[in-house]
């Protein structure tokens, strides 16, 4: 079953005086590329995420955000790390001693520097556990909608083969009748030049012409070729690489068989395949 690359998936986890907030972001990408925002405090969980989610997702651009809200405005009470501060001041001196010309960190500049502020009501410790079951609630539901947005796809996909099936149908019945047509064209405009053909060579002509303008093998490709894309279809599989294969050796029979063709009504119905197998295409981009 086809699964899209495409999906939106978010989290919130009340825990104590704040709540964990997770969004997830998915969109196409020919391999696996994750991102991750988080503050500071759980940058070590980054080797975990990148495991969980590549053990479901295994392809699209993944952005995954983390963000920290308090619960209330007064629940929180920023304090600062003076230990921090202390490492700052050390690292504001050192410079200042190589550089003399350089201005110190103003006030605003000092609370914004990552750990220098810290707050007395949230236990980062007790935050990775639920953060990791937050991250765990927002990946599975970005799998579901991914899983949703798959299924439409692959209806999709399944009505522009039935199309194409129709077509190649008509295709098959048409082909059994262009070589007698050709030959009925090529003696009306001989008998309109009132040239009298030598037997052989009027054979030899129309044997080239059926050799040129045959698609036989093109149109049984083309048949075998959306009969596997409608076995890939049911793969319970990232199928998304090996559509894409077949839909570029779809397109190249097509075109062979649009450029060989000499019948106006082959003509047509080969470039409306054409314009069905583009459709396919824009369609394969999406899945995994």
């Amino acid at each position: 079953m086809a699964q899209s690359m495409t999906g939106f998936a978010a989290s919130e986890i009340p825990v104590g005086a704040c709540k964990l907030i997770w969004e997830i972001r998915s969109v196409n990408h020919r391999y696996l590329d994750l991102g991750f925002r988080l503050p500071d405090d759980f940058r070590s969980l980054e080797p975990r995420l990148r495991k969980l989610t590549a053990d479901v997702i295994k392809r699209g651009k993944v952005d995954c955000t983390l963000k920290v809200a308090a619960i209330g405005a007064d629940q929180r009470n920023p304090e600062i790390d003076f230990g921090q501060l202390a490492a700052l001041r050390r690292l504001e001196a050192g410079l200042v001693d190589e550089w003399p010309e350089v201005r110190r960190f103003s006030a605003a500049e000092i609370l914004r520097w990552p750990g220098v502020l810290k707050d007395d009501a949230r236990d980062e410790e007790a935050l990775i556990e639920p953060a990791l079951a937050g991250f765990g609630e927002a990946l599975d539901s970005l799998w579901s909608a991914r899983e949703r947005e798959g299924g439409r796809l692959n209806a999709m996909l399944s009505q522009r083969l039935a199309a194409a099936d129709v077509l190649m149908t008509t295709i098959d019945g048409q082909l059994e009748k262009v070589a007698p047509l050709y030959r009925d064209k090529l003696l009306e405009r001989l008998t309109r030049l009132d040239v009298e053909a030598n037997p052989e060579r009027l054979e030899q002509e129309l044997a080239f012409i059926a050799q040129r303008t045959d698609v036989s093998e093109e149109a049984d490709r083309l048949n075998a070729h959306l009969s596997e894309i409608r076995d890939v279809l049911e793969l319970a599989e990232p199928i998304g690489r090996r559509l894409d294969f077949l839909i570029q050796e779809l397109n190249r029979e097509a075109n062979t068989l649009a450029s060989k063709v000499q019948d106006d009504e082959l003509a047509r119905r080969a470039v409306d395949l054409k314009v069905l197998i583009e459709q396919m295409r824009e369609q394969v981009q999406n899945i995994e």
